[in-house]
């Protein structure tokens, strides 16, 4: 089958998934695509889904294009973890890797949509990661201004159109997200992070070049994570 191979990785939440496939928006296939939910890290169970993934499809590590991997915001942990494997796996079959922020992929489980989208993420600590997003004419999402930490209160107080919401974030702070007459949820079922849309996004991306450099490509966190504010902290109360 033609076409370029991508396999894509997402870690960015405890329910992670990897996926192969093929092409973008034109011809795309997904070839296969396995998500759990384990009691463990990412770390235990990453490499071990991506071997068994490759040899259910029939396809090698030469055969790969493209190292696709979720850069965040999501759990620290877990978008270490990913992007770990996936610069290993890029620099040990010579594939490029592509990086896709977590929520532009998130954005494609809503389908193409008139209304305005926002996709969330749980932050802990009273906080969702937030985007919003526009359906472009080829159906894609486009995002119109970077991912931020924001409170749900906040976030609901600054819109001024009907929102559709979409992700993990908008389920854990249902209740004070009903109350705003602007917002719809999406079904839980339909907004989950999936390697498939990575995949989907990333052909896109290296059908243009544009791909990340391995030796310095890094997760975006957006805000600082817990370990480096305690250490500020604490240099701080030293000083």
């Amino acid at each position: 089958m033609d076409g370029l191979l991508i396999l894509a990785i997402e870690t960015a939440t405890g329910c992670g998934s990897v996926s192969l496939s093929r092409e973008g928006l034109e011809g795309f296939h997904l070839l296969a695509e396995c998500t759990t939910q384990p009691d463990i890290t990412h770390s235990r169970r990453l490499l071990g889904s991506v071997e068994w993934l490759m040899q259910g499809a029939g396809v090698t590590w030469n055969d790969l294009d493209g190292v696709a991997v979720s850069t965040g915001p999501g759990s620290f942990t877990g978008l270490r973890i990913g992007m770990a494997a996936a610069k290993a796996i890029s620099m040990a079959t010579a594939s490029s890797l592509i990086g896709i922020p977590t929520l532009d992929a998130l954005a494609c489980s809503a389908g193409a949509r008139k209304r305005l989208l926002c996709c969330l993420l749980d932050a802990r600590k009273q906080q969702v990661y937030a985007a919003f997003y526009r359906t472009a004419a080829n159906g894609l999402p486009v995002r119109l201004r970077d991912p931020s930490a924001v409170s749900p209160q906040n976030l609901l107080q600054g819109i001024e159109e009907p929102v559709l919401l979409v992700g993990p974030g908008a389920r854990v702070y249902r209740d004070c997200i009903d109350d705003c007459q602007q917002t719809e949820i999406l079904q839980d079922y339909l907004g989950l992070p999936r390697a498939m849309y990575i995949g989907l996004l990333a052909a896109e991306k290296l059908k243009k070049g544009d791909v990340l450099d391995p030796l310095t490509a890094a997760p975006m966190y957006v805000r600082a994570p817990e370990a480096e504010v305690n250490l500020k902290r604490k240099q701080l109360l030293q000083t």
